[in-house]
């Protein structure tokens, strides 16, 4: 809750000018009824026009003051509302710009994309609901009980029948309501999941015309919202019709044993209006309450999720002696074993040892599943290892502070991303403070320049979010420019050329043995024609080093490098012959 609760802290005052003229307001509408008593039993009985006149003036006042004191309570209320939410978003946003791999693989990014809106939409409202109606209930409840019971305490024991039954209901909400709006924030999970998989991919959906496929799958999606929905308002409903049965019944039950003391000379008619007015605001009160509590089981469920967010804890973090190092590229790895779960019996990796001097191009070949992207990303950190050490420079990269670590490595992932803006915007994402010199050299090196100018816009050409509007190899060379950019020490490549062509791809290694003679480059790849013009190449098997050498010498003794390479040479695998080459990515 303290977490929660710290990002309301700033608006402090207006929750306090919130409550206060709220607490103005319950009292303005308070003494009404005890006011409209007066005139009818001693103003119109009397016929005291003057006194009439006089309190009848008191009544309207009292109510633009309740109606002002309404309006600055909605104002203040909403800015402390509004405020906490940007707050939150906010904190939740940082937070997960925090997290590392393995805490982002907890949570699916439809998942964090609704913790972000939605669940914080449903928090603010619940915060601005609490400020209006959470106070004021009990205010009115309370004030309005002991004018009730100031004005005839035999009359109030219908309360005593009437309040247990609200508050049966209340509990009824709570305990039934919760579960149903925690299964429904999770449905809302699974349809925004699928709304985003189909937008982001919606070129595939059309090329394989699987439209109708993806109709039925949003529908699953659609329809289990839909009922978790219904089944949480059911609740809503039941209660509803309940209270207002209560609040009828109390009011028959008032004119029916007050109509009697009327009767009797125990009660005034006008006292007997004033009290049914009480017992009126009591059960509104009661209902406001109920309806708050609907708010907060459904705001519960949020605010659980955001919690998590929150919560979790960060896994990789700058240890108490980490310091801001100079990276030169000499990488070794010493004897590294690595899972992702710290509780499964495998290893993902197992004891790898080897090193890289600075300048070297080492390449890294193998299987799908042998662990060559695992290999990798242990170098800047995005997981850290199980087992051994990862070194930089004879230092452990765990010394290394973590964005001072990450500053000085460039990466071209797997997956490719580009982001909405610009190509010279998204060239410059990895170097912000590049001149336009450096970043149109940085593209000449990926090969990316003359694509680049063939558009009517050059570098101020619009790259849409994901980069769909350009192909995949423009998108790859597009990345490594971007990369480049930063100058890294080291660079990583996770087999960053394959929608390009083997010629291109040629030139680009071609511009790193130039521009970048003294990063140290680690390359992935699946084609042998990638890797065999690197220093060494890395051999894996199985998520273990099973050959480290140059081409030369792994062909006369790695009998899987061997047989990677005939396998490609002879026509097959992902070897590019020049005939082959005609339906690659040139452009």
């Amino acid at each position: 809750m303290r977490q929660i609760m710290s990002y309301l802290a700033p608006y402090k005052k207006s929750v306090v000018i919130a409550v206060a003229f709220m607490l103005l307001d319950v009292v303005c509408e308070v003494i009404q009824p005890t006011l409209m008593s007066n005139i009818v039993g001693f103003g119109i009985q009397s016929g005291d026009i003057p006194y009439i006149v006089g309190t009848g003036s008191l009544m309207i006042l009292f109510a633009l003051v309740a109606i002002l004191a309404g309006f600055g309570n909605a104002r203040h209320s909403a800015k402390a509302g509004v405020g906490f939410a940007a707050g939150l978003r906010r904190g939740l946003f940082e937070k997960v710009q925090q997290f590392s791999f393995k805490n982002i693989d907890a949570f699916s990014t439809a998942s964090l994309a609704t913790r972000l809106t939605n669940d914080v939409t449903l928090l603010q409202n619940a915060g601005i609901m609490t400020l209006r109606l959470m106070i004021r209930a009990p205010l009115m409840f309370v004030f309005a009980l002991i004018m009730a019971l100031r004005m005839n305490a035999e009359l109030a024991i219908i309360l005593v029948v009437i309040i247990p039954v609200l508050l049966l209901s209340l509990g009824f909400i709570i305990t039934h309501a919760l579960p149903l709006f925690n299964k429904m924030q999770a449905r809302v999970d699974a349809l925004n999941g699928s709304v985003q998989e189909n937008l982001t991919n919606v070129r595939v959906v059309k090329s394989f015309v699987r439209q109708d496929f993806e109709k039925k799958k949003f529908k699953i999606s659609n329809d289990n919202l839909t009922d978790a929905s219904l089944r949480a308002m059911n609740v809503v409903i039941f209660s509803m019709p309940v209270m207002m049965l209560v609040m009828n019944l109390s009011t028959v039950a008032v004119v029916w044993f007050g109509g009697g003391q009327v009767i009797g000379g125990l009660l005034t008619a006008a006292d007997m209006v004033a009290f049914i007015n009480y017992i009126f605001q009591i059960l509104m009160s009661l209902m406001m309450l109920s309806m708050m509590f609907v708010q907060i089981s459904r705001a519960s469920a949020s605010y659980k999720r955001a919690i998590e967010v929150l919560s979790a804890e960060i896994d990789l973090t700058d240890t108490p002696d980490a310091q801001e190092y100079t990276i030169k590229g000499d990488v070794k790895f010493d004897h590294v074993s690595f899972k992702y779960d710290p509780e499964h019996p495998n290893n993902i990796l197992t004891d790898i040892d080897f090193d890289a001097k600075p300048g070297q191009t080492i390449a890294v070949i193998g299987g799908t599943g042998a662990g060559k992207s695992s290999l990798i990303q242990l170098i800047p950190r995005l997981y850290d290892v199980t087992a051994g050490r990862v070194l930089i420079d004879g230092r452990d990269v765990r010394d290394y502070k973590v964005e001072s670590l990450r500053s000085q490595i460039g990466v071209v992932l797997q997956k490719n991303t580009l982001f909405s803006g610009t190509i010279r915007d998204n060239i410059k994402w990895g170097n912000e403070h590049a001149t336009d010199d450096e970043m149109i050299e940085a593209a000449k090196a990926a090969q990316a320049h003359d694509f680049i100018m063939r558009f009517p816009k050059g570098y101020d050409t619009w790259i849409e979010q994901g980069g769909v509007n350009v192909s995949g190899g423009q998108k790859q060379r597009l990345c490594i420019a971007r990369a480049v950019l930063k100058k890294p020490p080291i660079l990583i490549l996770d087999d960053s050329t394959s929608a390009v062509d083997t010629a291109t791809e040629a030139k680009i290694r071609e511009a790193f043995g130039t521009s970048l003679r003294q990063t140290t480059k680690f390359i992935i790849a699946q084609r042998i024609s990638s890797v065999q013009d690197a220093d060494r190449i890395i051999v894996m098997d199985n998520g273990r080093v099973e050959a480290f050498d140059t081409h030369e010498n792994l062909l006369k003794k790695s009998d899987l490098y061997r047989e990677i390479y005939e396998t490609q040479t002879s026509g097959g695998g992902d070897f590019d012959s020049p005939d082959q080459m005609k339906g690659g990515d040139a452009q």
